[in-house]
């Protein structure tokens, strides 16, 4: 049985854009999955939740919004800088936490996407980035062996 090539291969001029809107389409329907969830509990359950993991409930259902994916850009970030976030999350997961929230919740992650794929070892990232800070005293604390 012959197998058809890729879809893109097939449709090389609308294709790569059809599955980009398709993979779009499919977590935003994983988000709004989430959010149903989210909503159908009780407030007091949602603030138990939220307390759990130390946010407060207005941050969850901010960062249920973001969808799962939403902190993926911190351990590209992270590979940069040499630093290795299960070292991190063994010794200080509190802050690892933190960065996956902040991160989770900013609004750079367009730029940020295209300053890691193109130029990665560019310090531009630390004016936008909200995790700049924390990042830097992680390397200060985490000192990377070439």
């Amino acid at each position: 049985m012959q197998t058809l090539p890729r879809f893109e291969q097939q449709y090389p001029i609308i294709g790569p854009a059809l599955v980009a809107v398709a993979d779009w389409w499919r977590r935003r329907s994983v988000v709004r999955e989430s959010l149903t969830d989210f909503d159908a509990c009780d407030p007091a359950e949602r603030r138990r939740i939220a307390g759990d993991v130390g946010l407060s409930a207005s941050e969850l259902q901010a960062l249920a919004c973001r969808g799962p994916d939403a902190a993926d850009l911190l351990p590209r970030r992270m590979a940069v800088l040499r630093l290795d976030p299960k070292k991190i999350g063994r010794t200080d997961s509190r802050v690892l936490q933190d960065l996956q929230r902040v991160c989770a919740l900013c609004d750079s992650k367009r730029r940020c996407a295209k300053d890691l794929a193109h130029k990665p070892r560019d310090a531009v990232w630390e004016q936008y980035c909200p995790n700049s800070g924390t990042l830097g005293a992680l390397q200060a604390a985490y000192p990377s062996h070439p």
